[in-house]
């Protein structure tokens, strides 16, 4: 089961919203970012978060209130969707606002729990989420096409399929996996801890 998280950052371009909306996937605002889906002609199964800047107006059903402080709501609404069984989430709007929206938008990959393939999509690049209880990544990298890979914790990866491998070697948050390039073949990624890949859209 796939559902679509939408936040309240810079509207996603068409291309984005038509990559990732199929018929019959839910969408779910994140607070204010379900005014910004109903803005582009969305329909919304739910609203989540804390309710602090939805506007409640527009509103008089489908609203789904995380009070929790202590995390941020993109973070509570990808932890509500896997614990309903959501496998895939994908996420949009994340982009634009402040610096601290951008970092804490990767923060909430690492509060999620295991469980569920997330994607977050920018105008440019998909960060996909590798968790070490949800298995490997294949992605298709065309020849001389960027990806980059980061760990987010002190783990142990496994590259393979790409101009500079790794075997198992230990890494941790750092530029070393910037800007690695495909040979044309499937890029097949694996760790025993958090990492996220950003691929070309």
């Amino acid at each position: 089961m796939r559902g679509v998280l939408w936040c309240s950052g810079s509207q996603p371009s068409q291309s984005v919203i038509d990559a990732v909306l199929d018929e019959g996937v839910p969408v779910f605002g994140v607070d204010a970012g379900a005014d910004r889906a109903v803005e582009s002609g969305i329909e919304v199964e739910e609203v989540l978060g804390d309710l602090d800047s939805v506007d409640l107006a527009r509103w008089d059903r489908g609203l789904h209130e995380l009070p929790d402080q202590s995390s941020s709501d993109l973070a509570k609404s990808i932890s509500l969707l896997i614990e309903r069984g959501f496998a895939e989430i994908d996420v949009v709007g994340i982009e634009g606002g402040d610096t601290g929206h951008v970092l804490g938008s990767w923060a909430a990959l690492c509060e999620a729990p295991g469980g569920a393939r997330i994607r977050l999509h920018h105008e440019d690049a998909v960060t996909h989420r590798l968790h070490p209880q949800d298995g490997g990544l294949d992605l298709k990298i065309g020849e001389g096409r960027e990806f980059s890979v980061f760990a987010l914790q002190p783990c142990k990866a496994w590259i393979s399929g790409a101009k500079w491998e790794i075997e198992g070697e230990e890494i941790s948050f750092s530029t070393r996996g910037l800007h690695n390039e495909g040979i044309g073949e499937t890029v097949s990624i694996r760790s025993d801890g958090l990492l996220v890949a950003i691929s070309p859209r």
